[in-house]
């Protein structure tokens, strides 16, 4: 599968993010980087996924994470269509590979 983001702003930022070693050094970099909204967004995909993956129902996800229907469906054909990204990154923090 291609990627759509793949170009080299993108290289740069990503070789960036691998560069941060700590909890304390991410927020640091994502709090310059980033609005407080779109940390958000990302972090509230990041949990509708995780609810998804450990099959919670839409209502229970909405009343959660305050999430939309939109963004339950969007991260839901992630998890079934996407690069199984999110399979791998929990499948890591679940064997404690980020503390």
């Amino acid at each position: 599968m291609e990627s759509k983001i793949k170009d080299v702003q993108s290289d740069f930022l990503f070789k960036a993010v691998l560069q941060l070693k700590t909890l304390e050094e991410c927020y640091a970099f994502f709090e310059d980087l980033c609005t407080v909204q779109e940390v958000r967004a990302m972090a509230q995909r990041l949990t509708v996924a995780h609810m998804l993956r450990n099959n919670q129902v839409y209502s229970e996800i909405v009343s959660k994470t305050g999430a939309s229907t939109a963004t339950i469906s969007r991260v839901n054909r992630s998890l079934n269509y996407g690069n199984d990204s999110y399979s791998f990154v929990f499948e890591r923090l679940e064997k404690g590979f980020m503390e």
